[in-house]
């Protein structure tokens, strides 16, 4: 099998399933609860949220577990425009956000909230001057992701912070950081609030992360029992949060060396493709080397896409949540339908191998070839 769908989830590595099984195993108590065992699961819980507090240079208090970037994005944003409704009800995102963002923005629509589209320049990063007209008196809140999911635009989070704050000291911002956690570094710091998943960086499905500055008021979405988190009431899952901490403390390490093992590989794929009539780059100075985009001139993507699976080769169509949509983001970028209507993104990761990236280019062109005979 040749993995290459990182960005829509990677597998669970061996280490962080290891920690898991034992924290499921041996630390069984509820850790709201007063007993031996609950104390026992709330050290070992409050441990493993320490760990995750340093690695990010933030409070303790300042970390809320969720189901995943999806609720920690719904948190985010709704929980904030709750919050600061007396203040306005005026939001500002990008054309490159992840899917959730923009239904989360369609439901503040319908509940009374406006939201404005900040473009973006022909390389996909955000126009600082259309920013600074779209931000008013009104504006709550911001949100702009760290690293597009699609074409791996990576944004300059803090000189936008810097640019939202001069206009507006009142306007919070929140940027969905999960195809950024593990790939590049990132700074909480940049911003209010913040979103990651572990399912992104070889953790477990089912657990996220949301990040609010200990200054920023919001509105909680759950309500119930437990006083782990007034944000998130209930029994805290600590086998996923400690699991979650893990994969945190693995995927951030040796970022720099990563980066450039995967950058070779980008560019040899980048390399070979460039000899392909009929194949478009969907690539720009500012997309990271894990994700790579690329357009089929006279091929049905989805053709493609099974092509390679019969050879147990595996990549995707947009987002894995947009799967077989037109690409808003490539749209944002190039303005052109078909261009975003056929495109194909390829997710590495630095345990991506060489030998499979030239197994990988070997059967692509095979199949590659083979379907553009067919479509002649």
């Amino acid at each position: 099998m040749i993995y290459l769908d990182y960005s829509a989830t990677t597998p669970v590595s061996y280490d962080v399933l290891e920690s898991y099984l034992k924290a499921t195993k041996d630390f069984i108590g509820n850790p709201n609860s007063l007993h031996s065992l609950g104390v026992k699961s709330k050290t070992l819980m409050n441990t493993a949220i320490k760990q995750i507090s340093e690695l990010f240079n933030v409070l303790e208090s300042e970390i809320t577990f969720t189901s995943g970037a999806t609720e920690s994005n719904n948190m985010a944003l709704i929980g904030a425009c709750l919050a600061n409704q007396h203040k306005g009800h005026h939001i500002i995102v990008s054309k490159l956000e992840h899917p959730s963002i923009y239904k989360i923005c369609e439901y503040l629509e319908q509940n009374g909230f406006y939201i404005s589209y900040v473009n973006n320049d022909e390389e996909g990063l955000i126009d600082f001057d259309d920013l600074k007209n779209k931000m008013r008196e009104d504006t709550i809140l911001v949100s702009i992701c760290a690293v597009n999911s699609e074409v791996g635009i990576r944004q300059p989070l803090k000189m936008i912070r810097q640019i939202i704050k001069k206009e507006n000291s009142n306007t919070l911002f929140h940027s969905d950081m999960t195809q950024a956690v593990g790939k590049i570094p990132v700074n909480f710091h940049d911003v209010d609030m913040a979103s990651i998943t572990a399912h992104k960086i070889f953790g477990p499905k089912g657990i996220g992360l949301f990040y609010k500055n200990s200054r920023v008021k919001i509105v909680p979405l759950i309500y119930g029992s437990g006083k782990s988190n007034e944000l998130k009431p209930g029994t805290p899952a600590v086998p996923l949060i400690v699991s979650f901490s893990k994969a945190l403390r693995l995927a951030l390490t040796d970022l720099d060396k990563r980066e450039n093992f995967v950058r070779r590989l980008n560019e040899k794929i980048v390399g070979e493709f460039q000899k392909l009539d009929g194949i478009i780059l969907n690539q720009t100075k500012y997309s990271i080397p894990q994700i790579l985009n690329i357009s089929l001139k006279n091929i049905r993507p989805e053709t493609l896409i099974h092509a390679l699976e019969e050879y147990e080769i595996y990549v995707s169509t947009n987002t894995a949540c947009a799967s077989g949509e037109l690409s808003t983001s490539i749209m944002a970028i190039y303005n052109d339908k078909k261009r975003a209507m056929s495109s194909i993104r390829i997710s590495l990761s630095y345990i991506t191998t060489t030998d499979e990236i030239n197994r990988f280019l070997s059967y692509f062109k095979t199949i590659y070839h083979k379907l553009n005979e067919l479509t002649d």
